[in-house]
């Protein structure tokens, strides 16, 4: 959450931050809750790739309890992140059969009734591979959902809409009668994503599920289906049409009364990946600003040009040597 001039303009990450979710995509859960009503009857939830936590915030403030106890929610990352109440964290792959052990041994051998997943990859620009690792990364949370979730729950997960995707709908359909393609309000239109809500888990008859070898193997795999065997997913736009265009630019000013204030993200990361740079470099005696580039660097080469790449002017650095 920076402080870029478009993230300024984008309304939902305004009202992110001024609600005190972490991140805007907390309204893409409750706009799917809104249409779906994902939440009733769910008193155990697990929440994968969950960092930085909306999801799971949203999960803990909506979820009500039940005679047996208040709602139990469970995040799993591999990135840590900062604390939330009423949500239990793990550090760990969800690809591993230690992170399913841990799982169940929170809920004490009972089931969730619910499974969420907001994870996505490192998006390259490049369609064909970003779709492509975005389905490996659903193929895993729903092999893990596979020993979580109990019979009749709800399993919802980020899908990139690709030329490829009706195989991934055809393999869902396998667990789940009720498959819907959707797309919240508070989604660009720009962005291939869109989240699929999986209802009324009933694995096929035999089906043991099983970390240690790929999901659909033997008689479940599947080819492309095509002519009248192509599985046809519903599409919903989810989300009220007076709300909010996440792809237009708002000023920041929306009442002329209430001047616009600048708010800090409400859970910076707690270990950013250049957390590890800025302690070499605060260690390093007498550290330079040239520093955090590698640390066998202590003075520019001098076979730089003695010149700025800015003003064509002589570098003035005392650390220049020039």
């Amino acid at each position: 959450m920076g402080r870029s001039s478009k993230d300024k303009r984008d309304i939902y990450y305004r009202l992110a931050k001024e609600q005190g979710w972490r991140a805007r995509s907390a309204f893409k859960l409750l706009q799917l809750e809104q249409r779906f009503r994902l939440f009733q009857g769910v008193h155990r939830a697990v929440d994968l790739c969950a960092a930085p936590g909306s999801w799971s915030q949203v999960l803990s403030r909506n979820l009500r309890g039940s005679a047996e106890g208040p709602p139990q929610v469970v995040a799993v990352d591999l990135q840590a992140m900062a604390p939330l109440p009423g949500v239990l964290q793990i550090q760990g792959d969800i690809t591993k059969a230690s992170t399913v052990q841990q799982i169940q041994r929170h809920f004490e051998g009972h089931s969730a009734d619910l499974v969420v997943c907001d994870g996505a990859p490192d998006v390259t620009g490049l369609h064909d591979l970003d779709e492509y690792i975005q389905a490996q990364l659903l193929l895993a949370a729903l092999t893990i959902t596979t020993h979580v979730l109990k019979k009749g729950g709800t399993f919802v997960a980020k899908i990139f809409r690709g030329k490829d995707v009706t195989l991934l709908y055809a393999q869902l359909r396998l667990f789940f009668p009720s498959v819907t393609c959707a797309k919240p309000r508070s989604s660009r239109n720009s962005s291939i994503e869109a989240f699929v809500v999986c209802r009324g888990y009933s694995p096929p008859a035999g089906f043991e599920p099983s970390m240690d070898s790929p999901l659909l193997h033997g008689d479940l795999a599947l080819a492309p289906p095509s002519g009248p065997s192509r599985v046809l997913v519903p599409f919903v736009a989810c989300g009220d049409l007076s709300a909010y265009d996440p792809d237009r630019n708002y000023p920041l000013e929306l009442d002329p009364h209430r001047p616009y204030r600048f708010l800090p993200p409400p859970a910076p990361p707690i270990a950013p990946p250049y957390a590890r740079a800025r302690s070499r470099r605060r260690q390093r005696p007498g550290g330079g600003d040239m520093d955090w580039i590698h640390p066998s660097i202590n003075r520019i080469p001098d076979a730089w040009p003695p010149f700025t790449a800015i003003g064509r002017e002589r570098c003035q650095s005392p650390r220049c040597g020039l």
